[in-house]
């Protein structure tokens, strides 16, 4: 493979959600370590842009949105064609040494040929790579996590790994609300507080509810914490886990800060970054709250933490039912499953016990 240390203007392509983008940010930083005077730009997409832009080792976010591309195609091809091409446009107009391409789409390592990208690496899944100049065969992430796939690229290209924590910078406006939030709730530096995320998983889309540990478990546990550990409890989800949020509260016996739907990805990370642990489902909620430094209780159900787990482990616990059929999640699918007996064989007493651990 090329030695990255020889190019100086560099493209990361990946359009996943919001963990997987975290997953390469120890990717750029162990660049940036190799090359201070690299200027790396990224393609992301719009739910991971807010945190993309505040990250200080990206120079341009471009935004990608497959669905808007989607819809500009069936209602005009001529639309279709200006969004394209305008992208093409500002892409090639960076004029780019390599692109390292990670989101496993033929379309990209395509769309930086006709860009005149002449170097194009990433990984080769199902033989999608066609178009990449140098690829590393990709049966799947498996056996190990996923930001290790991306590093072991990294070394490919001649990069000395130096760093492997997760990163995600925030911003002085969204520190400054998470502290106005905290200060109207009476919480001071000295409270216990822990967030509690019953929802996550939206990059499944309707299959998001397979990741997700009961309703009425969180609340029982919610009530548990407060009582046991004398914690203040933070009930967060984005707008479309409202209802899910409303219905762990309602079941609750004691009181806790609802916070859901009202707050941006950035003050979310800054909120998370003012708590003392957050229990929460495999997702990208998971992954902001260990790059931010916090510990985490984290529920995995079909899919195996092992692969996209908390990177790195060290300070974070994660808890599994011990059943011959997990991890079914495999190779970006899960199977049909008609008992997800891997969350409901998790009880209050598995997950309290990991907290007790670390809390």
């Amino acid at each position: 493979m090329v030695k990255l240390t020889s190019f100086k203007k560099i493209l990361v392509v990946n359009t996943f959600g919001i963990g997987d983008v975290l997953f390469t940010t120890p990717l750029l930083r162990n660049i940036k370590l190799a090359m201070p005077e690299a200027i790396i730009d990224y393609v992301g997409n719009k739910r991971t842009a807010e945190i993309l832009r505040a990250n200080t080792d990206i120079h341009k976010v471009y935004v990608y949105e497959r669905d808007d591309f989607v819809c500009a195609w069936k209602g005009s091809k001529r639309q279709f064609l200006r969004c394209a091409s305008s992208l093409w446009r500002e892409i090639k107009s960076g004029q780019y040494d390599v692109v390292i391409d990670v989101s496993l789409n033929p379309s990209f390592s395509f769309f930086a040929f006709l860009a005149g990208i002449r170097h194009r690496i990433g990984f080769d899944y199902k033989g999608r790579g066609f178009w990449l100049t140098q690829k590393v065969n990709l049966i799947g992430y498996e056996g190990k996590p996923v930001a290790d796939f991306y590093l072991d690229l990294l070394e490919k290209l001649g990069v000395v790994i130096k760093e492997r924590a997760l990163k995600l910078d925030l911003q002085e406006a969204d520190k400054a609300w998470a502290e106005g939030f905290f200060r109207s709730q009476g919480i001071n530096p000295k409270d216990n507080v822990f967030a509690l995320m019953p929802g996550g998983g939206a990059s499944w889309g309707k299959a998001s509810s397979y990741k997700r540990w009961p309703a009425e478990r969180y609340a029982k546990l919610a009530d548990k914490v407060i009582e046991k550990k004398h914690a203040k409890i933070i009930l967060i989800g984005d707008a479309s886990e409202e209802a899910l949020c409303e219905d762990v509260a309602r079941r609750m016996v004691s009181p806790c800060m609802k916070l859901f739907g009202k707050t941006s990805l950035g003050q979310l990370a800054a909120l998370l970054a003012r708590c003392r642990l957050a229990i929460v489902n495999d997702g990208g909620p998971l992954h902001v709250a260990t790059a931010v430094g916090i510990k985490t209780v984290s529920i995995f159900g079909p899919v195996d933490e092992k692969v996209y787990g908390p990177y790195p482990l060290g300070g974070h616990r994660v808890v599994t039912a011990n059943i011959a059929c997990r991890p079914c999640y495999r190779r970006f699918r899960v199977a049909q499953c008609q008992h997800h007996q891997c969350l409901h064989r998790i009880s209050v007493d598995d997950v309290f016990s990991k907290i007790g651990e670390i809390a």
